[in-house]
């Protein structure tokens, strides 16, 4: 029997923020509160993220220019990894690189094979202001690299070249939300 409560279960499911907005690519400020309003911005984080079927996300995703994501993410063993960061710092990224799918909430639909390094280390803060330090590999390597790049104005688009970059673009083109804008924010 699970004990607590279930993160997001009390949360608001906010509206996601396609490509062509331009808090996606703004970077994100410094949490300086560590209040009942950050945890409340984290838990509906949370609830976005399930409702939208993601494995993690970044506030900026739902228009809060603030350096927080959460994520709910399996690694290649299979094992989960639940959590929040906020005022995140890449601490390392390194191990081979290994291109692997990736896809984005803020890009639904959209899937390119992009290249990431296989371990990521991110350090920062709970909601509480304790310091915490996060490891992962394989997929969820690749997580805590799209999420930290997102508070930094990224997107997974961002780092493909060549071929794939232009299929994507394609693809965002051709997506029922791409014709607002998104495309044209890529230089497409």
């Amino acid at each position: 029997m699970r004990h607590g409560v279930i993160p997001g279960s009390r949360g608001a499911v906010r509206p996601m923020r396609l490509l062509g907005d331009p808090a996606l690519r703004a970077r994100c400020e410094e949490v300086t509160a560590f209040d009942a309003e950050l945890a409340r911005l984290i838990e509906d984080m949370y609830a976005t993220m399930y409702a939208a079927h993601g494995v993690g996300l970044a506030a900026n995703q739902i228009g809060v220019g603030l350096r927080v994501f959460v994520f709910d993410c399996p690694d290649d063993e299979d094992h989960r990894h639940l959590g929040h960061v906020v005022n995140p710092r890449l601490a390392a990224a390194d191990g081979v690189t290994v291109r692997g799918p990736e896809g984005c909430l803020s890009l639904p639909g959209i899937e390119a094979g992009t290249p990431r390094y296989d371990r990521a280390v991110i350090e920062g803060m709970t909601m509480a202001g304790k310091p915490v330090r996060i490891e992962g590999t394989g997929f969820f390597a690749r997580c805590l690299q799209h999420e930290y790049d997102h508070l930094d104005g990224g997107l997974f688009i961002d780092r493909l070249t060549g071929l794939r970059r232009r299929r994507a673009l394609r693809a965002v083109r051709r997506a029922p939300w791409g014709a607002s804008g998104g495309a044209e924010a890529m230089g497409a």
